[in-house]
């Protein structure tokens, strides 16, 4: 026994949903850590509540407020479907509006708390060097931050590549468009299909360890150097 076509389609959908939600939450996620780690606004409070808010809240709730955001009677979806979009439920694009908003901590906490162990200090050797604030991130805040970019883009993809409520509540279960591996695992279980799901659960259980060492080894690392 091994693994069937479905089950590769599964992964390959999963690894590209991973690595596309891993890219715009390093984007979007960014500014967000930079500006939880520097202001001292009373919204700091707020924000940082609504971005861990996944954390806490169980996929499913977030992933039926996100089906009605999308579905078309929602906002979101009402708004795609008037520039010619469609609604965003059911496909994959909606799994990456999804996979975004419910991987967004891990990936802004851990690069919050890199820029606030930056401190204050480096930035304001830079502004004394007369440098512009696209030249203090890039030459400094970045290289310095380097550890928690490479901590949260481990932690973002991993988390992606085992969501189940979320996608599943978005997606649904079409094969080639929006079931994932976890997904593919429920219906192998759900068939009792064991051997087929203990193949895909295997390579689900080795590829959380190569991530997790990966984790342990960059923290090891990093820490041999300070």
């Amino acid at each position: 026994m091994s693994l069937s076509s479905a089950d590769y389609s599964a992964i390959w959908l999963t690894l590209k949903l991973a690595s596309l939600t891993t890219v715009i939450l390093l984007i979007v996620g960014t500014p967000i850590a930079l500006w939880l780690s520097r202001t001292r606004s009373w919204l700091r409070g707020p924000v940082g509540a609504i971005v861990a808010l996944p954390l806490v809240l169980p996929p499913t709730v977030i992933g039926f407020y996100l089906l009605l955001a999308l579905g078309p009677h929602g906002y979101i979806g009402q708004l795609s479907q008037s520039l010619g979009l469609g609604t965003l439920t059911f496909s994959f694009a909606g799994l990456v509006i999804g996979s975004v908003l419910y991987s967004m901590p891990f990936v802004v906490q851990p690069l919050q708390n890199a820029f606030s162990a930056i401190g204050t200090r480096p930035l304001e050797v830079a502004a004394t060097l007369r440098a512009n604030p696209w030249d203090t991130f890039f030459s400094v805040t970045l290289p310095l931050a380097r550890p928690g970019f490479i901590t949260a883009a481990i932690l973002g993809f991993a988390h992606t590549v085992g969501e189940f409520g979320v996608v599943l509540m978005i997606g649904g279960n079409i094969p080639e468009k929006t079931r994932v591996v976890s997904v593919q695992i429920y219906d192998h279980v759900e068939a009792m299909e064991y051997a087929q799901a203990h193949w895909l659960a295997g390579v689900m259980l080795v590829f959380s360890f190569v991530v997790l060492l990966a984790l342990y080894s960059s923290r090891k690392t990093k820490a041999g150097w300070s």
